[in-house]
């Protein structure tokens, strides 16, 4: 579909009558209630609540006052409110500014003031230096009298360099008194947010052209966001406005991310409901049973000889409501809260923070912290990931003589500067080549020296090496290049560029001599993408052998090449060439079939050759997350033998003997087949040996792989640790990100450049590196960093410690709520099984919401272990990756824990107030301190690292239990009247409360003990090591044990189920701490043995079992 803009007439332009009022506001005034209401009601745990509620309001039913539901999920729902209502009123400030900032338009051939947001289709806009771009625009004259303007793109794409934009070839020379009354029609595409593409066409009205077309592209247009620099003035008309942008249509809420611990807790959630209405139906018939026999014989008990209908259902509902605090209310707003905690201490880490820039780490996304500590892949860019994208010119070869090669600089080679100042014929085109062959912008500095302003890190560097050659690029004037050469200047007109795109890997530019007048292709790009196409007669051997050569060396290679066009030639490809620039659909795909005909029988002059330094401790980094049992993936777009070469100095393999690399080649399915075999076999056979293994693939094996054998290639992602991509597409690195979360692993991406956002939007986990490329990955990733070596400090310790603490926060709160709710159930044996509350209604709803929330919330500040011990053994992470602290396994001692708790709480309780006239509010009270004195000694057990904060949590929130009992025991009205007061004066009380605290928290130390002395797990040695300042022992080796088949797992609750081959964990039923949970490992049961690092998987004949998902 098409859209037509005309310029200057708002009559015509009606149609599409868009003003540029911005809004990024998610709600309005009129729908922030419904709206926001509607959302938080779509969660199906909201939705459950708000059923409790509403039965609360039947009388007949409920045995609590209705506040003790509404109260908490009011305060619940209000706090998600002006969470969002606060974002909300952000985003419209932000807004707000933006749209009432004043710009100047031409109206009538008068220049007018107006605001942003009043800009409408088809108004010409008038720019000065350093102004924001109010609205997408094509541009019609700036103040260079070439039509050549600069803009800074960093808001819209990241990138910090300067580009071109040039006016059409339809306005050159147009006065700019003529600007203001220009009238035309702009024929473009609808909106979309392709920020790469705008293909369109202009045409004139008279008496400025007459109807001649003129294609239009990307370089064409001001996009919403840019500054304009180093121009005086510029101006253009408005062809998308308002949210019709391409920035604003690429705007949107990214699909929320669902954590496996998230997911977990849904299971749990899930569980624990089914649970809740077996004992509903239970008790419901008991106590409908109990009515019908033992209450009509009570003389105090009355009921109506014929009772309604629906008097079956009031025992079960009552119960119902009883037990509904079984699921916690306030576990949600918990975890969100403590999850936004996680993601401030990421941002506020000074030791994550890039020295050399400054740049901090930034978490973008609060809610999946924990998965940080779950990563068992890692999916890595090369080029400006690992290494520093800082390219330096090393060596090259020209004409078959290799330069460089003696003191590893080819800047310093004297053969090559003796060829210069003689004039060789190939190396002076080699040079130009370097020189002019790119998009690279001349900038003169202040002191009067030359700054190369480059899209691309390797232009930048060819135009540096030959500049320090004698062949220097001096300026470019429009479409004119000026070239100083040993003292004598030489210059170029370019008549066409020829861009670089993904599918053809090269780029070429048609420029004119313009002192003979001869017309030449100059051309550069991969080895593959220019060898085939030399002229015929030319030897490329001695290329390709340099190629070759380079590569092993860990270099960047391009291929120059040089062809001379006669003028006829050029001008008849040259029509066909506009034809393609003016077509609306398809028109990148024209322009390279016919590119292809111009771009043959090329004469290959030599290559180039560049080093990109690895970063600053990769090498580390990765050797540490491998002892960690993470395995590694590269995906680069880069040659093979270059990456190899990087990985194998940045420890990613290990050199033989103790690495082996397996080749996965082939330009054929059948090649492809056989190669795809024989890597398997080898890697089913090596297994169970202690090797490290890894295959290379590029993207051409790698496209047919998935494409027809797409079982196979996902047994051999499961079964290998290590892999190198080359030539891969970015939808090719996407594609390997969604195999291998298939297979049910978590998967972190990490990138620097735009070719990497579509991989780091599909792994679990996005991070993106701040660097040279640009802002592009970093803005669309969940975590942005400074440099590759934060991510060893990311993952170790802040995925470890939030892992940790939403573990033993999550099981906590539903430890809490069940004990409250078994209490309630034990009751209803002694109470007729009439459903009646034990707990008054205030202190239920104080109970999940005040007296229990505030010491649990400072957990997010406990640390099992030191930093420094995290850092110094890796290999604990196993515990998390397995999902050692939040499984059924370990849910069952919370449950546990909590019935034996609830057990204790009532005996001890009935038992020392039988024989005294109590008050059933009285009894309730007792039994509700019980549980706060217990649950205080809980969280105290659970605590690893005692602070000031924590200290005053647990024991200043018991004191706070009795303040704000005491103040309602003031209030005659509270039905709590004198309550505390008689309580807290009786000596019964506070044995009672002893004896609860050690019959309830004495077989949970005397259970510790025994783990901690007798079967340690490695982190409880750490833990000990670190407590008595003695030294840390050596762990061993932590090993993946392998993976066990789905028949041989034990769930101790079956309606959860784990993953296929998920190590299953067999905890005691009172499980303790779970920042420090002990497992039997191995085979055998020993305690110090588990996790195969070598091998994932069981030694099956199959050689796996995972739960991979055949698509």
């Amino acid at each position: 579909m098409k859209r037509f803009v005309y310029i200057n007439d708002d009559e015509a332009s009606k149609e599409l009558s868009c003003d540029n009022r911005i809004s990024n506001t998610k709600y309005t005034l009129w729908n922030f209630l419904p709206k926001n209401l509607w959302e938080q009601f779509s969660r199906f745990m909201n939705q459950y609540f708000l059923l409790i509620a509403c039965l609360q309001l039947w009388s007949l039913i409920t045995p609590v006052n209705p506040a003790s539901t509404w109260g908490p999920l009011i305060f619940i729902f209000a706090v998600s409110a002006s969470k969002e209502a606060w974002d909300d009123y952000h985003r419209f400030l932000s807004d707000k500014k933006a749209n009432e900032k004043e710009v100047w338009i031409v109206k009538q051939g008068i220049k007018k003031h107006i605001q942003a947001q009043e800009i409408q289709v088809g108004n010409i806009v008038w720019l000065r230096e350093n102004d924001e771009v109010p609205c997408d625009l094509v541009l019609l004259g700036t103040s260079d009298p070439q039509g050549v303007c600069y803009v800074e793109t960093a808001a819209l794409d990241g990138e910090t360099d300067l580009k071109t934009r040039v006016i059409p070839s339809a306005c050159v020379g147009i006065d700019l008194e003529l600007l203001h009354r220009m009238k035309g029609v702009l024929e473009c595409p609808v909106p979309d947010k392709d920020i790469r593409r705008f293909d369109a066409n202009m045409r004139l009205f008279p008496p400025f052209i007459d109807n001649d077309v003129c294609s239009l592209t990307i370089k064409n247009t001001l996009l919403q966001s840019c500054y304009l620099r180093n121009t005086e003035w510029a101006c253009g008309v408005s062809v998308y406005t308002g949210n019709q942008t391409k920035l604003g249509m690429s705007r949107g809420i990214a699909e929320p991310k669902l954590t496996a611990m998230d997911a977990m807790i849904d299971k749990l959630t899930g569980a624990i409901f089914v649970f809740q209405i077996v004992v509903v139906m239970v008790l419901g018939v008991a106590g409908n049973v109990w009515k019908d026999t033992e209450a009509r014989k009570q003389w105090y008990v009355q009921y109506p000889e014929k009772a309604p209908w629906y008097e079956l259902l009031v025992i079960p509902l009552r119960f119902e409501l009883l037990c509904s605090i079984m699921i916690p209310i306030s576990i949600k707003v918990s975890l969100d809260l403590v999850k936004g905690l996680y993601a401030k201490f990421i941002e506020w880490d000074v030791e994550m923070v890039d020295q050399e820039t400054g740049t901090a780490s930034y978490a973008a996304n609060t809610a999946i912290s924990e998965d940080l500590g779950q990563v068992e892949y890692i999916l890595t860019d090369k080029t400006g990931t690992l290494t520093d994208n800082k390219m330096i010119f090393r060596r090259c070869c020209i004409g078959g003589t290799f330069y460089g090669n003696e003191n590893g600089d080819a800047l310093k080679d004297a053969h090559l500067l003796s060829a210069i100042t003689s004039g060789s014929t190939d190396v002076i085109r080699f040079l130009t080549v370097m020189a002019i062959c790119n998009t690279v912008i001349p900038v003169r500095g202040k002191a009067g020296d030359i700054v190369y302003k480059a899209q691309s890190q390797d232009e930048e560097a060819l135009v540096i090496a030959a500049a320090r050659l004698h062949m220097v690029f001096v300026g470019k004037n429009a479409n004119f290049l000026e070239i100083r050469l040993n003292g004598s200047t030489i210059r170029y007109e370019v008549l066409e560029i020829l861009e670089f795109t993904s599918d053809r890997k090269r780029m070429s530019v048609v420029v004119k001599d313009c002192q003979d007048g001869k017309i030449i292709l100059l051309s550069k790009g991969a080895d593959e993408s220019i060898l085939p196409y030399a002229c015929a007669g030319q030897q490329t051997r001695t290329i390709t052998e340099a190629v070759e050569h380079y590569a092993q060396l860990g270099l960047r290679t391009l291929c120059l090449a040089w062809r001379e066009l006669e003028e006829d030639e050029y001008l008849e490809w040259s029509v066909k060439f506009k034809e393609a620039s003016s077509v609306l659909v398809d028109r990148e795909w024209r322009i390279a079939e016919v590119c292809q005909k111009l771009e043959h029988d090329l004469y290959i002059l030599g290559v180039t050759a560049i080093e990109d330094r690895l970063q600053d401790g990769v090498p580390e980094t990765i050797e540490i997350l491998r002892k960690a049992g993470i395995n590694f993936w590269m995906l680069t777009g880069d040659k093979q033998n270059t990456a190899i070469q990087i990985a194998l100095s940045c420890n990613f393999i290990s050199p033989e003997p103790k690495g082996q690399l397996l080749l996965i080649d082939g330009k054929t399915e059948e090649d492809v087949s056989r190669s795809l075999e024989r890597v398997l076999l080898t890697m089913r056979t090596t297994t169970s040996e202690p090797k490290d293994v890894a295959f290379v693939i590029d993207g051409w094996a790698l496209e047919i792989a998935v494409k027809h054998y797409r079982k196979d290639f996902v047994e051999l992602a499961i079964l290998s640790r290590t892999a190198i991509c080359c030539r891969v597409t970015p939808s090719q690195k996407a594609q390997l990100v969604e195999i291998l979360k298939s297979c049910d692993y978590r998967t972190l991406a990490i990138g620097d450049g735009g070719n990497d956002v579509r991989m780091i939007q599909q792994a679990d986990i996005g991070v993106g590196i701040s660097g040279r490329e640009g802002l592009q990955a970093a803005r669309a990733a969940d975590y942005s960093i400074g440099r590759f070596r934060f991510l060893k400090r990311l993952i170790l310790v802040h995925g470890r410690y939030s892992y940790n603490r939403t573990a033993f926060l999550s099981q906590y709160s539903f430890y809490k709520s069940l004990l409250i709710c078994f209490i309630q159930i034990f009751f209803s044996f002694i109470s007729g099984v009439s459903g009646t509350s034990l707990f008054n209604s205030v202190s239920l709803m104080a109970y999940n919401v005040f007296y229990t929330s505030v010491p649990v919330l400072v957990s997010v500040i406990d640390k099992d272990l030191s930093e420094a011990s995290v850092m110094q053994h890796p290999q604990i992470l196993f515990y998390c990756q397995a999902g050692r602290l939040l499984n059924p396994s370990t849910f069952a001692g919370w449950f546990g824990r909590s019935l034996f708790h609830a057990i204790v709480v009532f005996v001890i309780t009935i038992h020392a107030y039988a024989n005294e006239k109590s008050e059933m509010e009285e009894l309730g009270m007792v039994a509700l301190s019980g549980c706060i004195w217990l649950q205080a000694f809980v969280v105290a057990q659970e605590t690893n690292s005692f602070t000031v904060l924590q200290h005053l949590s647990i024991w200043g929130n018991l004191v706070g239990f009795y303040v704000i009992n005491f103040l309602f025991s003031a209030i005659p009205s509270s039905g709590m009247y004198t309550i505390m007061f008689r309580l807290c004066s009786q000596p019964c009380y506070w044995i009672t409360m002893f004896l609860i605290v050690g019959a309830g928290m004495g077989p949970i130390f005397a259970l510790k003990y025994y783990r901690y002395t007798y079967r340690p797990s490695k982190i409880n040695i750490l833990q000990q090591a670190e407590r008595t300042g003695g030294p840390i022992l050596t762990l061993g080796n932590i090993e993946t044990q392998p993976r066990t088949t789905l028949e041989e797992e034990v769930s101790p609750l079956s309606i959860i189920t784990q993953p296929k081959n998920r190590s299953p964990v067999y905890e005691p039923l009172l499980s303790d701490s779970p920042n420090a949970t002990r497992r039997s490992f191995g085979p055998t049961g020993t305690p110090l043995e588990f996790f195969q690092s070598q091998s994932r998987l069981s030694s099956s004949s199959s050689g796996y079992s995972r739960n991979c998902k055949d698509n």
